[in-house]
């Protein structure tokens, strides 16, 4: 699908929504298939966008929780991470500023054999 996007003239980029992979991966596997759609695009020099509820409980409610920041962490490997709106929207952008930017070092994905394949072939 990636590479027939790509041949397309019109600019490029992908959404990892979250919710809708787990539905088609299953949640066992989704931490998995995020790295790799995440490597994949790397390699292509296509862009990644992390979605799908990131800082939700801050943007809502104003409490950060643990799981939460991992996420944010973990969405440093994409090129973009989105939040949804919310009562607390400029407190969440200020905190995904912070976290976006300590350690940056480590925010891009090594690129890693793919065994995307082995997925397909069981």
């Amino acid at each position: 699908m990636l590479l027939e996007a790509m041949k397309s003239s019109n600019p490029l980029g992908v959404m990892i929504a979250r919710g809708d992979l787990a539905v088609e991966c299953g949640w066992e596997r989704l931490a998995d298939i995020q790295k790799e759609i995440v490597s994949i695009c790397g390699a292509a020099h296509v862009p990644v966008i992390w979605a799908t509820q990131v800082l939700e409980s801050l943007v809502k409610s104003g409490v950060l929780t643990r799981a939460e920041i991992t996420d944010v962490v973990n969405g440093r490997r994409a090129s973009c991470v989105m939040l949804n709106k919310g009562k607390y929207i400029v407190e969440a952008v200020s905190t995904l500023d912070t976290i976006l930017h300590l350690n940056t070092y480590q925010t891009k994905a090594e690129l890693k054999p793919l065994l995307l394949w082995s997925h397909f072939f069981h």
